[in-house]
């Protein structure tokens, strides 16, 4: 059962968040965690990607690293484009290497009841389950021309 979460709490995560580290950032521009991350960037975030694959290379400006504990400086947001069975060791490795770390989020189809326990008990917010491109923009209102339901009523076109 997935959680639900208000928009308040969403939009505040958005809203403070500076730094992103995104696991399992992809290379390849038509796969979903590369669009996301160019997006994120877009939009004034800076995104540390992270794959050991493609470690070294350089980005949305910015050089790949292999693992999390290869950042330099804080993180504020993980976001992780894995496979649920891989969770827990990333959260593991963000809440003993990100001292700042204030959110773990889970990329849609992503869940894992433990991995987000345990970053709770440090303080950590959890999103499981959702996109923060699609949260930002349905939440900053950039949704209405893409025929999403924002929930705004308006007459423009």
């Amino acid at each position: 059962m997935s959680e639900t979460y208000a928009d308040s709490h969403l939009r505040d995560i958005l809203t403070r968040t500076r730094r992103i580290a995104v696991v399992g950032v992809s290379v390849n521009p038509v796969r979903p965690s590369y669009y996301v991350a160019r997006y994120l960037g877009l939009k004034g975030f800076e995104v540390v990607p992270v794959n050991p694959g493609h470690a070294g290379e350089v980005l949305f400006g910015q050089r790949v690293v292999a693992r999390l504990s290869d950042i330099e400086g804080d993180v504020d947001m993980v976001d992780i484009f894995r496979r649920s069975e891989h969770v827990p060791a990333i959260v593991e490795e963000a809440l003993d290497c990100l001292p700042g770390l204030r959110t773990i989020w889970m990329q849609i189809g992503v869940e894992h009841e433990g991995a987000a326990a345990m970053a709770r008990a440090r303080g950590v917010d959890v999103v499981m389950n959702r996109c923060p491109k699609i949260e930002y923009q349905r939440l900053f209102g950039e949704l209405r021309m893409g025929g999403f339901n924002t929930g705004v009523i308006s007459s423009k076109l």
